[in-house]
């Protein structure tokens, strides 16, 4: 039995000491990782220690069946850096609509807008998944291709067709119901 596998067996036993030689042998790489994802140190470190526990936490879903145990850590630091950036991206949100709250006046948005609004979330929902979460990303968390990518484990090009797939049908999309419900005054950017 590698020292890996004995090492795995003894963290989903709840060996405590193992998590210990987890975070010894891997540690560094977990916060290499998180750290070039995020380009801060303390934002680094913070998602490493939440790593480590929710790998303890979640020690019976490890499989040493289908990964190694740093691959398994890599994974839940990389689901973590994406936790974080959403976090931050929602926090810019909500500072953000705070601030035009209070500079400009509430606008009933017109029937025309909520429809264009309506058909893009339509079409956000039957696109394929990756396609869509790929564009949520984008377009909702503010994340650019190489964060989606590092984020989702896709590769960088994969992203960037995703996204430009996902466009495409949108827009296509777009041109239909325009030509069905009659001619609009402004094209696909209005609502994305």
């Amino acid at each position: 039995m590698s020292f890996d596998s004995e090492l795995a067996e003894r963290l989903r036993a709840g060996d405590e000491k193992a998590l210990r030689e987890a975070y010894d042998r891997h540690g560094a790489a977990v916060l290499y990782l998180a750290q070039r994802l995020l380009g801060n140190r303390a934002d680094a470190e913070d998602v490493t220690q939440v790593t480590f526990v929710a790998a303890w936490n979640g020690r019976d879903g490890f499989d040493p069946q289908r990964g190694t145990m740093l691959s398994w850590l890599l994974g839940i630091a990389r689901r973590k850096v994406m936790d974080r950036f959403r976090a931050g991206a929602r926090e810019q949100r909500i500072a953000e609509t705070v601030q035009a709250q209070q500079a400009t006046p509430v606008v009933e948005e017109s029937p025309e807008r909520i429809v264009d609004r309506l058909v893009v979330a339509d079409e956000l929902g039957r696109l394929p998944e990756e396609q869509r979460r790929t564009l949520e990303l984008a377009f909702f968390d503010d994340l650019t291709h190489p964060q989606i990518a590092a984020a989702t484990g896709l590769p960088l090009g994969t992203v960037k067709s995703h996204i430009r797939r996902g466009m495409a049908s949108l827009r296509r999309r777009w041109e239909v119901d325009g030509a069905t419900l009659g001619s609009r005054s402004a094209g696909p950017s209005r609502a994305l």
